[in-house]
């Protein structure tokens, strides 16, 4: 809820507390007619003058009953509540009726119409009471949704934590052994750069606690860090191909959003000479991130539990209330990411 009940009344409680105003007076208003066609023409100015002081005498009442119980006032028995707005109106109440009670005698209209004046301040009084009521309840149902989605927050924080951690053993012992395989080809040059590759795999892996949201920027220069080791690992059996305007490059996603889906595509399928493995990143029309691969089955299946793509849909659901989309034909397996 962007905006509570408590805040929109109070930035607009001015004309809230001018229409209740005209509300409660409305049968005073109706009998203005009546009540002129008794008086005399010197009578006249008295007469305005107690129709104006009434009109902005309650409007100022009613103003501060309303500020009294949307700032002050946090009980959440309604009879408390009105019990309190009864007794803080009886000095008001009284005031009022002792100025009527002159102003009929100058008037020549007898004596003021107290059961008139009692009804309209027990009316402002049960008004007054029903919108601060209601203001806390939304401000209670609002911190609840807040709580709610702390600790959604909280869950979604942890299953990020968990995904870092099940990856950094799993990553890191095939890590060690590309090292140890390009040492023994004596590869000077492409040992220093994987190890500055898994340098910014890992520097990322482990700040991701920290982060919600990353750019696509951010995201895609972790996967190409990803897909350099990998494609030492599989021996050139794996690429892929990214076409990304620089437009998008700024838009956002959750952390480590991309990685599931590559270690998906080594997991599930075979990689070999045969099956040459060739990941899509593509970036299209309606705003959408298209990861894809081609799909060629394990004679074993994977030992697997799929939470990484669950973990993947509930955290878009999460950060941007929007639902990531799977096509799998037989032939290639797509994951659609909406990105705006």
């Amino acid at each position: 809820m962007t905006s509570s009940f408590e805040n929109i009344f109070s930035r607009k409680l001015t004309q809230v507390a001018l229409v209740s105003t005209i509300f409660i007076i409305y049968i005073n208003i109706a009998w203005v007619p009546w009540e002129v066609s008794f008086l005399h023409e010197c009578q006249y100015p008295i007469y305005i003058a107690y129709f104006i002081f009434r009109f902005f005498y309650f409007w100022l009442f009613i103003y501060w009953m309303l500020r009294h119980n949307l700032k002050k006032m946090d009980t959440p028995s309604f009879i408390k509540r009105f019990a309190t707005n009864f007794v803080f109106s009886l000095i008001p109440f009284g005031l009022f009726w002792i100025v009527s009670q002159y102003a009929s005698v100058w008037l020549s209209q007898g004596h003021a119409r107290t059961s008139i004046i009692s009804f309209q301040f027990i009316v402002i009084s049960l008004f007054c009471t029903f919108v601060g009521y209601i203001s806390w309840l939304f401000t209670l149902q609002r911190n609840k949704e807040q709580e709610i989605e702390r600790l959604k927050m909280e869950s979604l924080q942890s299953r990020c934590e968990a995904l870092a951690n099940q990856i950094n053993p799993h990553f890191f012992f095939n890590a060690l052994n590309g090292v140890s395989s390009l040492v023994r080809k004596k590869e000077e040059k492409k040992t220093l750069e994987y190890v500055s590759k898994l340098s910014d795999i890992f520097r990322y892996i482990l700040q991701s606690d920290k982060k919600g949201l990353v750019t696509l920027n951010e995201e895609l220069d972790f996967i190409e860090a990803f897909l350099h080791v990998m494609e030492v690992r599989f021996a050139n059996k794996l690429s892929c191909q990214i076409d990304v305007p620089a437009e998008a490059m700024s838009l956002h996603l959750p952390v480590l959003s991309l990685l599931p889906l590559m270690e998906n595509a080594t997991v599930h399928n075979a990689i070999d000479s045969e099956h040459k493995m060739n990941i899509k990143i593509l970036f299209n029309e309606q705003g959408e991130l298209e990861i894809s691969n081609p799909i060629y089955p394990k004679l074993t299946p994977p030992d697997t539990n799929g939470t990484g793509l669950n973990n993947l849909e509930n955290r878009f659901m999460l950060m941007k209330n929007r639902k990531i989309r799977v096509e799998n034909d037989g032939v290639t397996f797509k994951v659609i990411l909406p990105l705006k």
